[in-house]
């Protein structure tokens, strides 16, 4: 099964509550910004309709539900790229699953 695919089952069945509660679309987050954060290969910027996405997002409230599992398919180093290539900014010391943001360079 392709990683995209796992990512998309784990966070769709596993954090169903997640959906609901920070109203967000997991399948349009994985197709639109999945290839941006996958574990292997350099970052990478992420297109517009990434940024679209990612903007569109409650982060602290995505976080609260990133799994262990999750944290297998996705490098947190990138999505923490992705979220400051779009405009986000990530304070420091945020917690998202086990993964701390750190501090800017």
């Amino acid at each position: 099964m392709a990683w995209w695919l796992r990512l998309a089952v784990l966070m769709m069945v596993g954090s169903h509550w997640a959906w609901g509660q920070c109203e967000t679309s997991i399948p349009k987050l994985i197709s639109q910004c999945g290839q941006y954060v996958e574990g292997s290969g350099p970052e990478t910027t992420p297109s517009k309709a990434c940024c679209d996405v990612i903007t569109s997002l409650d982060i602290p409230c995505m976080c609260k539900y990133v799994t262990p599992d999750v944290e297998k398919l996705v490098n947190m180093e990138k999505v923490v790229f992705v979220a400051k290539s779009c405009g986000l900014t990530l304070q420091p010391g945020m917690k998202c699953g086990s993964f701390v943001v750190p501090p800017s360079v």
